[in-house]
């Protein structure tokens, strides 16, 4: 139920017609994780709480830095030093009131990501390692949650949505994100965001797009990205999209899976 202030401030939405009433209180219901506070996270927590969603959980075990501020926007200088989890869930408070926000000041790991991930309908997933997007994606497989990931490089991003838990129509299990990616690539093959930069704007653009997409899953409409790979080449501004299809040697969901549990990340 949307009380007099919340139907004010989400009335652009409420006039959508693939939103209305009944879709913003899918979005004040939901509950969505979203992983590291960074240069994806800030826009994704930013446009979530902008948007009404009811719980946001945000889990990250660094402190906001000068070098941050180029492109992480929830975060201002005086925030320097402090938490980046607790700073973040200041700025949401400040921005919307009606948004309650879990700061999970921690890195995720094998032995709390099944916890984490499961209290959540939702993981939007911004971290800066393959370590880490691969632990989420075989998290979110085992918690049957879906899953929104993404990725910036220097002057590029992609983007996708996962429900690898799900099946097509036709009883054809959904992707999942080893069948996008079967193996990270060899350690040092592409350099920290600290060596070769990246333009700020660019994780701006990445993490908005993530908020519509999890928007568009809470609320049900348009044709996600099940099986597509958004890529964006900002160089020439180029936006293209990459199908794939469920791989039936993946280790996970595949005819012959080796991956039961998250003890392979240990």
């Amino acid at each position: 139920m949307l009380n007099p202030q919340e139907l004010e401030r989400y009335a652009r939405h409420i006039v959508l017609r693939e939103v209305g009433g009944p879709g913003q209180a899918k979005l004040k219901a939901a509950r969505v994780l979203v992983i590291g506070a960074g240069g994806l996270g800030a826009p994704v927590l930013l446009y979530l709480a902008a948007a009404g969603v009811g719980m946001l959980g945000v889990i990250d075990d660094d402190a906001v830095s000068l070098s941050n501020l180029q492109r992480q926007v929830i975060f201002v200088t005086d925030d320097i030093g402090a938490p980046k989890a607790d700073q973040a869930a200041k700025t949401i408070a400040r921005l919307n009131p009606h948004v309650t926000v879990e700061a999970h000041n921690a890195r995720l790991t094998v032995e709390n990501a099944l916890d984490l991930i499961s209290r959540y309908d939702i993981i939007a997933d911004g971290s800066d390692n393959f370590d880490t997007r691969y632990l989420v994606s075989d998290a979110c497989y085992f918690a049957k949650k879906p899953l929104i990931t993404a990725a910036v490089g220097t002057f590029d991003g992609s983007l996708t949505s996962i429900r690898a838990h799900e099946m097509w129509a036709d009883g054809t299990p959904n992707p999942t994100y080893r069948c996008l990616f079967p193996e990270p690539p060899p350690a040092g093959s592409i350099p920290a965001c600290a060596e070769a930069g990246i333009l700020g704007a660019l994780p701006g653009v990445l993490g908005s797009l993530m908020a519509l997409e999890v928007i568009r899953e809470i609320v049900g409409f348009g044709e996600g990205l099940i099986g597509r790979l958004l890529m964006i080449d900002t160089r020439s501004m180029r936006f293209e999209t990459l199908n794939y299809a469920w791989d039936p040697d993946n280790p996970l969901t595949g005819n012959n899976p080796t991956i039961r549990d998250l003890s392979i990340h240990l």
